[in-house]
């Protein structure tokens, strides 16, 4: 157990670390936005996408129109809290509070209106992975357990407001798919319709992919960039290969570059390291290690 003396002295030099550094602490007036806020705004999201799957509502048509505003009214005043907060926090318009509020009312009415589309692209996803696995024995079933669906749909919801130019609330909602699905994709990415990750784990993609559409990958597979030595001179280069429509990925293949192109049609082979373009309609291997195989010894043999 610590003396009192060790811990004000441990506590002094940690006090000391925060007068030296500002990030350690958040501004007066300020507050970061809530991960578990945001959490549940995603599940929030999922239920008004798919009422009945993740809860217990069981809706009659006359009951429908009920729900979604509802629901819709209380998701909108929650995401319209944590955008006003993520804007405060990032810096902008800081002067004004009132001009923070009304952004952040703007942003989440923008965001809003684009959900039936984004149900409508989802329901693609849906009917690609039913298409795509034969192991699928029915559209429920993917809604209700595919992580890969999961990831690209919280992906989605992400991506949008990625392009109203929210800070952190994105990268947070695609890091919380990340941890329960295994595949990290970043909010900047930009991806077709009719997208399906088969099993999915270890799964990346990054800032700068652009996917076109009816893509499949598999699990493994990394979509990312040469090198990042340059850190943050690299923010808005394209780093991240761009995929055509109609292409295969499958398991543990690596494709970098802002630069490499993989054509429409392509197939590219399990453990394929590809940095340079492929033309359309190509397949791409690698050429499979001798494999030994040795006769079969007694078991006396082996432990001499």
């Amino acid at each position: 157990m610590f003396s009192e003396k060790n811990l004000k002295k441990i506590v002094h030099k940690i006090k000391d670390n925060y007068d030296q550094e500002e990030l350690f602490c958040i501004k007066k007036g300020q507050q970061m936005p809530s991960r578990n806020a945001i959490i549940h705004i995603i599940m929030g999201l999922r239920q008004l996408m798919f009422p009945g799957y993740f809860d217990e509502e069981h809706l009659g048509s006359t009951m429908t129109e009920y729900f979604l505003g509802h629901n819709m009214m209380k998701l909108y005043d929650a995401l319209t809290v944590q955008i006003r907060a993520s804007l405060q926090q990032q810096g902008q318009e800081k002067s004004d509070g009132t001009a923070i509020s009304e952004r952040a009312e703007e942003i989440c009415h923008q965001f809003f209106h684009s959900l039936p589309r984004i149900q409508q692209t989802i329901m693609k996803d849906v009917q690609a992975a039913f298409d795509g696995d034969p192991a699928a024995r029915s559209k429920e079933e993917i809604i209700f357990c595919y992580p890969g669906l999961l990831a690209v749909f919280i992906y989605r919801m992400a991506h949008e407001l990625y392009l109203l130019q929210v800070p952190f609330i994105p990268r947070i909602m695609t890091e919380y798919a990340h941890s329960h699905t295994g595949i990290d994709i970043n909010p900047g990415a930009t991806i077709g319709e009719y997208f399906f990750i088969d099993h999915g784990t270890g799964v990346v993609i990054g800032e700068t992919t652009e996917i076109g559409d009816y893509v499949k990958i598999y699990q493994g597979v990394t979509l990312g960039a040469l090198s990042t030595r340059s850190g943050q001179l690299l923010r808005d280069v394209k780093r991240h290969p761009t995929i055509g429509d109609h292409v295969t990925i499958y398991s543990n293949a690596s494709i970098l570059g802002g630069e490499t192109v993989i054509g429409k049609g392509v197939v590219i082979g399990g453990n394929a390291f590809i940095t340079e373009s492929v033309p359309d309609g190509s397949r791409v291997s690698v050429k499979n290690p001798e494999i030994t195989i040795t006769e079969k010894r007694e078991a006396d043999d082996i432990f001499d």
